[in-house]
């Protein structure tokens, strides 16, 4: 097996997150290869833009069915960044598109309470579980967002996040994880949770 393999998805933010990892000393390398993906030791789906166009990338480029094969068969650890946590998920209402299904959860408008939209900037965390990527976070921690959609909190959520109701900053089943902030974007923080993900033996 190969070493980290960061999924093409298409979108814009696969170099910053490939660099993340390069920074912290990791074999990475991005593909689309269904092949290359399967032999990876660990996987992470980033994301940017819709989840629409987001899954149908991954159909055109056979890539549903591997990434879903991870939580049936290989059992590599897997985590999604920003759009691609929301993926990891049963179904999304940006654009009403059913989405991969590795952890239970639905993607909706976020409830902002009357704050500006997207939900853009630094913000911190709460109801931090004990899960091994959360190891270090604590309340103070500032994590860097941009989202409009956000998963609701339900049993699988691993951190919230409050920006007018709370949504969902972390989640995880099994060998699959998810941050909705954008860890590559987030400084020492951030790179906290890259860090805790490699080193991360479900």
């Amino acid at each position: 097996m190969s070493g980290l393999v960061i999924v093409d998805t298409g979108c814009a933010n696969i170099s910053s997150v490939y660099f993340a990892f390069k920074r912290l000393g990791a074999d990475a390398t991005i593909s689309k290869d269904p092949r290359a993906i399967k032999a990876a030791n660990r996987i992470v789906l980033p994301g940017v833009g819709s989840a629409r166009q987001a899954m149908q990338n991954l159909q055109q480029r056979e890539l549903i069915e591997c990434l879903q094969a991870v939580q049936k068969n290989v059992q590599q650890p897997l985590l999604g960044i920003c759009l691609g946590m929301q993926l990891l998920t049963a179904h999304s209402m940006e654009g009403d598109v059913p989405c991969l299904n590795l952890i239970p959860g639905e993607v909706l408008p976020l409830q902002a309470n009357g704050l500006r939209l997207p939900h853009m900037g630094w913000n911190t965390l709460h109801s931090i579980s004990d899960h091994p990527l959360m190891a270090g976070f604590d309340p103070q921690d500032y994590l860097y967002f941009v989202h409009s959609f956000g998963v609701a909190p339900n049993r699988y959520s691993l951190a919230l996040c409050d920006y007018g109701n709370d949504f969902s900053a972390v989640i995880g089943k099994g060998n699959v994880a998810g941050a909705q902030f954008h860890p590559e974007r987030s400084g020492k923080t951030g790179a906290r949770l890259l860090q805790n993900f490699l080193e991360w033996q479900p």
